[in-house]
């Protein structure tokens, strides 16, 4: 089985352009593994302190794992990304930056070193959340194909994907892409073991993972925004539109009509549609602190497929 070691920093890209030279090159449903490091790509460790927090550089925060080659993938085409397996590593940490997050401006900048065991995140940190337990549940902030054109930063998330830090993406969901360009040129980055919808501190419990991950061609499927299959305790198995965008409306309105779209595909009428959206549709703000750009989804059961 073919391994792409997210650890050689040769193996990294900390920019979307679809000039980045493939590291791999993956056959259909073949099935391959990566291991991924944690959002600060390894500036941050298990001894770090708020203090450290002031020399990060933010030019090689999310560094993606990638790009992979897909053979037989061209521009109309879309990827079907099976997430097969995403274990967290063993630790992992949670920032306050001053000047990021929903409530920016607001709080000093702080850190929380977490001990990932047994299915269970604990901080480490005296006297911040002592005997608090937060389930962990790891998935990707970001997967993302190459754009059309231009270079684009790591942190919003766009049309092709990239950070959209949606919780949905774990362990057995499949992801749907669109490709750009020939091979797709898909990269893989900022591994959570847990996050609320939202993620408004503007960090997660970030950490690194390893994944194991198979890619299909959708061959002549042009999608206009990325979607998920995935699972939902609450909600069990369903089907997720995303509308990402500068404005939460927007973006919601996006996720709406994507839904839309997705059930009239299936069979409906768009007013059948519509009406489903209201009365089964479930509207979720999966990332607001990736600025300029928001990720508002939209989650329906699957049976209704």
């Amino acid at each position: 089985m073919k391994h792409i070691d997210g650890s050689n920093e040769g193996n990294i890209h900390y920019f979307w352009d679809n000039s980045n030279s493939p590291i791999a090159r993956i056959n259909q449903n073949e099935v391959f593994t990566l291991s991924i490091p944690d959002s600060s790509t390894f500036q941050i460790n298990r001894k770090s302190t708020k203090e450290d927090l002031k020399s990060i550089n933010w030019d090689k925060v999310d560094g993606a794992v990638g790009p992979v080659f897909v053979e037989g993938a061209k521009p109309g085409d879309a990827l079907k990304i099976e997430l097969l397996e995403v274990e967290s590593g063993d630790w992992g940490w949670t920032a306050i930056f001053e000047n990021f997050g929903v409530l920016a401006n607001e709080f000093k900048d702080d850190i929380v070193i977490w001990d990932i065991k047994q299915g269970t995140a604990r901080s480490v940190k005296k006297g911040f959340l002592e005997g608090v337990e937060i389930p962990v549940s790891p998935f990707l902030g970001i997967v993302g194909t190459a754009p059309k054109n231009g270079k684009h930063t790591m942190i919003p998330p766009q049309y092709f994907g990239g950070n959209m830090d949606n919780k949905l993406l774990k362990a057995g969901s499949i992801l749907h892409l669109p490709v750009s360009v020939e091979g797709g040129l898909v990269s893989f980055a900022d591994p959570h073991a847990a996050q609320g919808d939202g993620e408004v501190c503007g960090t997660a419990i970030e950490t690194t993972a390893n994944i194991k991950v198979k890619i299909e061609v959708e061959s002549n499927r042009k999608l206009k925004m990325p979607y998920v299959e995935s699972s939902d305790l609450q909600e069990g198995r369903i089907m997720t539109s995303m509308g990402i965008g500068p404005d939460m409306r927007e973006a919601a309105k996006k996720a709406v009509a994507e839904m839309i779209r997705h059930l009239s595909d299936a069979g409906y009428s768009r007013e059948e549609a519509y009406v489903l959206c209201s009365v089964a549709g479930n509207l979720r703000v999966s990332e607001m602190v990736d600025m300029p750009n928001f990720v508002v989804s939209m989650t329906m059961p699957f049976h209704l497929f």
